[in-house]
């Protein structure tokens, strides 16, 4: 069995849900007064759309980043999200560190596939 990760064309399913859910995790996770965390969710979040719309991808508008970049920086914003996970102010509110903690993984695991299957072509 040959495992193929995420291709391309599948990778926009998760560019676009992860930022709307991204923006409201602190509602959804209940940490909206948790400043930090909440600036920060929407830092990911504004940071992933900005880089999503702009690659050389069917859905980038500008295509001006390398989908294999692309796919580099959900790997690195994954890694910042479980970083972040352990800062003080995330670390002590158990939502917004579990959030974080989530976020990291899946930046991680989406990153991996998505490079794995770029790599492939």
């Amino acid at each position: 069995m040959h495992f193929k990760g995420i291709p391309q064309k599948q990778h926009v399913y998760a560019d676009y849900s992860y930022v709307p859910l991204v923006l409201a995790a602190p509602v959804l996770a209940g940490f909206r007064y948790n400043k930090p965390a909440a600036y920060l969710c929407q830092g990911f979040a504004l940071s992933a759309l900005s880089y999503s719309l702009c690659t050389k991808a069917e859905w980038g508008i500008w295509k001006l980043i390398p989908y294999r970049i692309h796919a580099s920086l959900d790997l690195a914003s994954g890694v910042l999200a479980l970083a972040v996970s352990q800062v003080p102010a995330i670390k002590k509110d158990k939502p917004a560190m579990l959030t974080f903690l989530a976020m990291g993984l899946t930046g991680l695991i989406v990153g991996s596939l998505s490079l794995i299957a770029a790599k492939r072509h």
